[in-house]
């Protein structure tokens, strides 16, 4: 059996789980979630935790049970405490800045670039070269990190770019010159 799949999902305070068939909302002081589960896997929700089960012990279901319990863990969590993720900026004249709800960019372009916030995630912009994504669903708040970082990655010669705060960049020597 799956070590992540048969571990109970723990229901923290304030979150309620309904189960309708294979959808599951989960309810939270953040907001709400949904999603619809897999036919081979089912939720199942007593004494304050959540087990899921799956129908058959071949390798396709052994491994949405243990995907199926994550997803599940972290839409507990996500309406409970919520998610962030953090980038910073390198660069001189690199800089973010709000707009409204959304989030200008200037990174060495000819043009300043707007990112559209998706509904469910906040921008925030501390100072001008950090940039915090939040929200509470684990999935859109990494892949709207992943698309802000996508517009300047960071480069391995001076390390100019936008990266996630704990992400180490590694450097590659410039040119050395010629012997001659």
């Amino acid at each position: 059996m799956s070590r992540i799949g048969k571990s109970p999902v723990p229901i923290l305070p304030g979150v309620d789980i309904k189960v309708a068939g294979q959808g599951v909302t989960v309810k939270g002081p953040k907001g709400t979630l949904e999603r619809t589960f897999h036919d081979r896997v089912t939720i199942v929700v007593e004494d304050g935790v959540a087990r899921v089960e799956r129908s058959g012990d071949d390798g396709e279901t052994r491994a949405l049970h243990g995907l199926s319990r994550a997803l599940l863990a972290n839409m507990v969590e996500g309406v409970a405490e919520g998610f962030r993720k953090e980038l910073s900026i390198v660069g001189v004249g690199y800089r973010a800045s709000l707009k409204g709800n959304n989030l200008e960019l200037l990174v060495g372009f000819s043009h300043p670039v707007d990112i559209v916030a998706p509904e469910g995630i906040t921008f925030e912009v501390p100072d001008q070269t950090r940039i915090i994504v939040s929200g509470i669903d684990k999935e859109l708040v990494g892949q709207v990190a992943a698309n802000i970082r996508r517009v300047r990655p960071p480069e391995p010669y001076k390390g100019k770019g936008i990266r996630y705060v704990d992400e180490y960049v590694r450097r590659k020597a410039g040119k050395a010159g010629v012997a001659r």
